[in-house]
């Protein structure tokens, strides 16, 4: 049996061979003896010893046609020894990648070129135009571990309610795991979340968490998944301990183990995997010159995270001596997969969230949309306007309006993004290179940003 498969793909290798040579088949078919010159030119152009070596190196059965007809290719375009060996290393790499195909399936190894996934990664935005920008791509990536940290009150919560906000209106299905049990339901849905097709859970411990959380990405059918918050995943041992007792790096343990599973589940969907984390006070560096900041749950959220965003209150919104919102500032600390330390500034009013006509406002008056006009008038398509919050209720009643200014101010942000990227090469070409020490993070002081 083994000799009858050996022939056959000799058969194989010379029909391969003969489609680039002047070897003809029905001279084959006579026998090798009675075309003396076709084999002998046959052997000349270096077929033979590279059916040797096919047959002697290489398991019975396994050459594939895609291999032949690469090994007839090579062979067709090169006479010297030099591009003779080459075409062994390739066959050797060729059937190298078919035995990891049918070891592991197809899809185990491929040439990243010529792959048909997408080049460009899809995303979900974040609710906010500024944000979407900053991060640029246009939102947060899916199959991707993100992060979420920042002091409390700062608007973590919000921001991840907006996302998942944003992949319903396209269809998708999404998963709230309430580990610190305190989603308020009314201001999901005043943020615009559809409650009803989001599906909650409140689970015991952290195990019991991360492994629904595995599921639920392993099912490939759920667009975003939010973990409210890593500081409050206990894990099994703790809560079975009494108060009191320690447990060094328990919690980061876990998180490292569950990261590990975690993000080849995620390879192999279009799921986002967004975490919202505490900060805690780092005493160690105190008057060193160190962060003095750190979050929970150890260091391996900051490896396997592709974007982290730290998010901050900077100022608050008042409306003559009422406080109706927040100023807040997100820096993009890491991001995979634009140019990171970008930095978004939006309102959240409170209950409500991010306040979307105020953000086109702002943006507006930077890149000349919108006019001042003096004092506290200002003019945009054809009308004058007196105050901001004349103008904001403006754009809120008339959503066509507002839909037409976002998609002007997307186009203008992308073409100063381009413009600032051309302009940075060239001048920061002659500029010699340097070391900054980044300053140690320190929430900043408050201010108060009064409408007019």
């Amino acid at each position: 049996m083994t000799t009858l498969l050996r022939r056959a793909s000799l058969r194989r290798v010379i029909a391969a061979a003969a489609a680039a040579s002047s070897f003809h088949p029905e001279s084959y078919k006579q026998g090798i003896c009675g075309s003396t010159f076709h084999c002998r030119e046959f052997a000349s152009k270096g077929f033979l010893p590279l059916l040797c070596y096919t047959l002697l190196s290489l398991p019975t059965g396994s050459v594939t046609d895609s291999s032949l007809a690469y090994v007839a290719k090579k062979k067709s375009s090169g006479t010297d020894s030099g591009e003779e060996n080459m075409s062994k290393k390739d066959l050797a790499l060729h059937q190298a990648i078919d035995q990891i195909t049918s070891a592991f399936g197809k899809g185990a190894i491929m040439w990243l070129g010529r792959s048909e996934g997408h080049r460009d990664v899809p995303v979900v935005s974040t609710g906010s135009l500024d944000l979407d920008m900053a991060l640029g791509t246009g939102g947060l990536p899916k199959g991707r571990v993100v992060e979420v940290y920042g002091p409390e009150a700062s608007g973590k919560t919000t921001l991840a309610l907006h996302v998942i906000a944003e992949a319903q209106k396209n269809g998708g299905y999404c998963a709230f795991v309430d580990a610190e049990h305190a989603l308020d339901p009314a201001l999901a849905e005043s943020i615009g979340v559809d409650t009803n097709n989001l599906l909650i859970s409140q689970p015991d411990c952290a195990e019991q968490a991360l492994s629904l959380v595995d599921t639920l990405i392993r099912s490939g059918s759920v667009d975003v998944v939010v973990v409210d918050s890593v500081a409050a995943l206990v894990p099994k041992t703790e809560l079975d301990g009494e108060m009191g007792d320690a447990h060094i790096a328990l919690q980061a343990r876990l998180m490292s183990q569950a990261l590990r599973k975690l993000s080849h589940s995620l390879s192999l969907s279009q799921t986002i995997l967004l975490f919202i984390n505490q900060i805690r006070a780092k005493v160690a560096t105190f008057g060193f010159g160190g962060p003095t900041e750190v979050t929970s749950g150890g260091n391996a959220l900051k490896f396997y995270a592709s974007v982290r965003l730290n998010i901050r209150r900077i100022g608050l919104v008042k409306k003559g001596e009422e406080t109706i919102g927040s100023q807040v500032a997100v820096k993009i600390v890491k991001n995979k997969h634009a140019p990171p330390f970008k930095t978004a500034q939006f309102e959240l009013e409170f209950g409500k969230g991010i306040c979307r006509s105020s953000e086109l406002f702002e943006l507006g008056l930077k890149h000349k949309l919108i006019r001042k006009s003096g004092g506290s008038y200002y003019s945009f398509n054809g009308k004058a306007f007196n105050g901001k919050s004349n103008l904001k209720s403006y754009l809120t009643e008339n959503k066509s309006v507002a839909n037409d200014l976002e998609m002007e101010l997307k186009r203008l942000m992308r073409t100063d993004a381009s413009k600032e990227q051309e302009a940075g090469d060239s001048s920061q070409s002659d500029l010699p290179e340097e070391s900054v020490t980044p300053e140690a993070s320190s929430e900043e002081d408050l201010g108060a940003i009064i409408e007019g």
